[in-house]
């Protein structure tokens, strides 16, 4: 058996990180297994269409390198592949469905079909639908359908017995059909429901395997009834846990959880991101964790796939994102990270480049660059205690003392390069006796405010320049002064 997959996004919207790691695991099993790997567009759903939707879909694939071998932007034999483009298509096959008894022609308004919901819930009931319009004899239903009457197409769910299917990760999967609704295949508008439209795709398509979330499995049983009603081999399915936002909570973008597309302008990686979100719910079975899109074909297999749901947590993809930041070229890094420093820093003459040097090994997420490097623009306010530095040996006193000295060093040092800046303060610590730590720490507090600082304290003068670093050193041995 040749194995084809298909990625069917609708165009609702960015990309959710659930989708994301469903065309990871569609695609590497196709490539691994030697398959075909197709994308189609699923856009019956006009309501919820989103203009451009669809073109960022093919810009997020291109930007995680995988390619269809048949879909919109690749052609191939089995086209159209957006569903709105094959919509001449479903009528037929719901008109057979009907024939073979496996659907029916329903003519209830919106209105009808409401006050039986009300009415059923008003009695603490949970609304099905009757099957009132299966009653209709054939020739009369298709009679008011050719005059123009709005009509839907509904499945035709047996009342009694059971359908079920198997799953790959699940095991054999049985409801009763008592239990299920007759769901409509063909709306009023003529297009089909998800719910038939990807039954026919997929057969049309030859599809052998389905790989989706595990929100479908309740819905499955319904689509293998649209099988067998038709006579066709159903796929092998593969439905993926779920990925959770909190452990009672699942991942949703309607719940303001971050698309693929919001993690990219935060600043996160695409490779770092492809990489967490591919652990989510698979285990390669050993000790790595980092992959290549490559190498993730390579370890791929169902066998790795788990049923219990998986958590998002933001902390572990901060650390595969600094993971990937810090093994960046420099010179990658420097062009992703610049719009970033220049929205911080735009307007003062400073050493980017070296700024990003220091930055470079620190940097988690490209978005919390302006606030690591706020205190370069504005000398942040801070509190003394910051002084005081149990293994510097630091107080107040000592840091006073401290910028008594180096004051006047800075004020009249001519070459203001770090170099420069090492060689006239560690001779006036020298000669003075002090130790390093207690001149430097006290510096680097008195000219940046806070403790943590990309590079010490003849870095930051550095960049600061000489003008701002005496002003700011002024300011804060005045305020050690007063605060006697």
């Amino acid at each position: 058996m040749t194995v084809r997959t298909r990625f069917a996004p609708s165009p609702t919207g960015y990309m959710h990180l659930g989708s994301l790691r469903t065309v990871l695991y569609t695609y590497c099993f196709a490539r691994k297994m030697k398959g075909t790997f197709i994308l189609r567009i699923e856009d019956t759903d006009q309501e919820r269409e989103v203009p451009g939707a669809v073109e960022q879909i093919y810009v997020d694939l291109k930007s995680v390198n995988i390619i269809s071998d048949e879909g919109p932007d690749a052609g191939g034999d089995y086209g159209p592949y957006i569903q709105t483009e094959r919509r001449d298509i479903y009528p037929e096959y719901a008109r057979e469905l009907i024939e073979r008894g496996g659907a029916y022609y329903c003519f209830c308004t919106k209105e009808q079909l409401e006050q039986k919901r009300l009415d059923t819930e008003a009695k603490g009931g949970t609304y099905k639908y009757d099957k009132h319009c299966l009653g209709i004899p054939l020739e009369e239903a298709k009679a008011r359908a050719a005059s123009g009457e709005a009509y839907v197409v509904r499945q035709n769910v047996p009342t009694t017995g059971a359908v079920s299917f198997d799953d790959v990760l699940y095991g054999h999967v049985e409801v009763d059909c008592d239990t299920l609704d007759d769901m409509v295949l063909i709306k009023a508008d003529g297009l089909p429901t998800y719910n038939f439209a990807n039954v026919i795709d997929d057969y049309l398509m030859k599809i052998t395997h389905v790989i989706r979330g595990n929100e479908y499995v309740s819905s499955t049983p319904k689509y293998n009834l649209i099988y067998q009603s038709f006579g066709w081999e159903p796929p092998i399915y593969i439905h993926l846990c779920q990925i959770m936002a909190t452990p009672t909570r699942k991942l949703s973008k309607r719940k303001g959880d971050p698309s693929y597309n919001d993690l990219l302008e935060r600043g996160y990686l695409k490779d770092a991101v492809v990489n967490y979100v591919a652990l989510l719910g698979w285990s390669p079975g050993g000790e790595q964790e980092f992959f290549t899109l490559e190498e993730l074909i390579e370890a791929f297999t169902v066998e790795g796939l788990s049923k219990s749901p998986s958590l998002f947590d933001m902390a572990k993809l901060d650390w595969f994102n600094f993971e990937y930041m810090r093994k960046l070229p420099f010179e990658e890094y420097l062009r992703i990270a610049l719009p970033w420093f220049e929205r911080a820093l735009r307007g003062l003459n400073m050493d980017i480049r070296r700024l990003a040097e220091l930055m470079h090994s620190r940097t988690e997420v490209l978005d919390r660059i302006p606030d690591m490097v706020a205190f370069l623009r504005e000398m942040p306010e801070f509190d003394l205690s910051l002084y005081t530095h149990q293994k510097m040996k630091t107080d107040a006193a000592v840091a006073k003392a401290a910028l008594g000295l180096l004051l006047p060093v800075l004020s009249s040092l001519d070459d203001w390069t770090e170099a420069g800046l090492h060689d006239s303060v560690m001779a006036a610590v020298q000669e003075s006796g002090m130790k390093t730590g207690q001149a430097l720490w006290p510096l680097r507090i008195a000219i940046s405010g806070q403790a943590s600082t990309p590079g010490g304290a003849f870095e930051i003068a550095y960049l600061l320049g000489k003008e701002e670093t005496v002003e700011r050193l002024e300011k804060s041995l005045k305020r050690l002064q007063e605060a006697e």
